[in-house]
Order: structure tokens, then sequence, then C-alpha cells
């Protein structure tokens, strides 16, 4: 029976994630909201929810002792980011006048904000709701999901890669930013799957069948 850890560090709605997890991989897994270290890292596979504000997940992080728990395990086991367990990945955000991340990537985290000022369009922020995502490069969580298929947002921040290579799929709001990230054995998406009716269980799916 494989285990799958998902990190509780007092941010997101977990208990949704939870159950998405536990629905699509059945009996054959022990799926646990956790804040225990060694449970985390010796899980056979790890999802990394979050919402709310940048500031607030870095200290919680930094407080529980879970950001080196998290650098530890994205080098070694399937993970999933998700929403702001996608952003926290990168180098910096600029929420707050300027937030240091996790820095596992080369990439900042942008205000829609100030996005009109580039296109000339103001933006109704957060993005909220339904929108297309457009997969960037062939993945094996993107099985049997069509391109442009549509998943769930809500937020007012977006990941700007500096390597086009890591960005796994994309979407447009304003402009074109991206929507989903994968490298080795990462993959992490700005929607939330949980909340995506059948395409985004099938990419739960696909998770915790990764073999990476």
């Amino acid at each position: 029976m494989q285990t799958i850890a998902i990190i509780d560090y007092n941010m997101g709605n977990l208990h949704s994630v939870e159950r998405a997890v536990a629905h699509v991989a059945g009996a054959n897994a022990k799926v646990a909201i956790t804040a225990d270290p060694d449970f985390i890292l010796k899980a056979d596979r790890v999802v990394f929810p979050g919402q709310g504000a940048a500031r607030d997940c870095m200290r919680e992080l930094e407080t529980r002792g879970m950001a080196e728990v998290v650098r530890e395990v994205i080098r070694t086991k399937p993970f999933l980011g998700i929403c702001m367990g996608m952003q926290v990945l990168m180098q910096h955000s600029e929420e707050n006048g300027g937030i240091e991340c996790l820095g596992l990537y080369e990439g900042n985290v942008r205000y829609f904000g100030n996005v009109h000022q580039e296109i000339g369009v103001r933006l109704k922020i957060p993005q909220m709701g339904w929108n297309q995502v457009w997969q960037q490069m062939e993945h094996p969580l993107w099985k049997g999901i069509a391109d442009g298929a549509r998943f769930y947002f809500v937020h007012s921040y977006y990941v700007e890669p500096v390597t086009p290579d890591l960005i796994a799929g994309s979407t447009e709001y304003g402009i074109s930013y991206a929507s989903a990230i994968a490298k080795d054995n990462v993959f992490a998406i700005q929607a939330h799957p949980e909340k995506s009716a059948d395409d985004g269980l099938k990419l739960l799916e696909n998770f915790v069948n990764w073999q990476v």
C-alpha cells in the first residue's frame, strides 16, 4: 500500500484535497494530512496544497520547520504543488513589496494588477472561476485530459518562470501565463484540481499512478 502525504502547514483547503486524492487512490493507498516531517519524508508521494498569501505561507513553512522538508522531498519523490503550493516554489513574489520564496526554480510570482498597465485592460482580481489550460508539453499528468480543458482558479498572482522549458500548461487572462510547471518528479498547477470536476480528478488520478 502506498502512502500519500498532504503537507499540513495551516494553509489551504486540505480536507477537500484529501477527499479528492483518497477518492482517486482507492483502497490501495493511505492518504494523510500531516505535519509530521518523518511521515512526509517516508511517504511515497507528496501533495503540497495552499491558498492565501505568500508571506503567510512562507512564515508557516519556516515556523513549522517545513521549508527544508519541502526542499528535500521535491528532490526525491513524486511531488504535486497546488495553487500557493506552486507559487512558493519560485524565487520571489511581488506580494507586499517582495517576499522571498523557496527558490527551487528560477522565476518570480507577479501580480495581475500590474498587467493592465502592460496591456491597457483592467483585469478583475482575483481571477476566480473556470478557465482553460493549454498543454505546453507532453506529460503523464495530462493523460486523458484534453488540451484546453477547463479548471477552476482562484488567484491574484501568477508564476513567471525564467526557463520556458519549465512550463507544462498556460492560461489566458489578459496575458498568457504559466498555469502549470513540471520538471523531473515535480508537477505543479495554479488551478485547484480538487475543485475542477472530472478533469481535476483525472489529473489527481494520474498523479497517484505516476511512475517517475
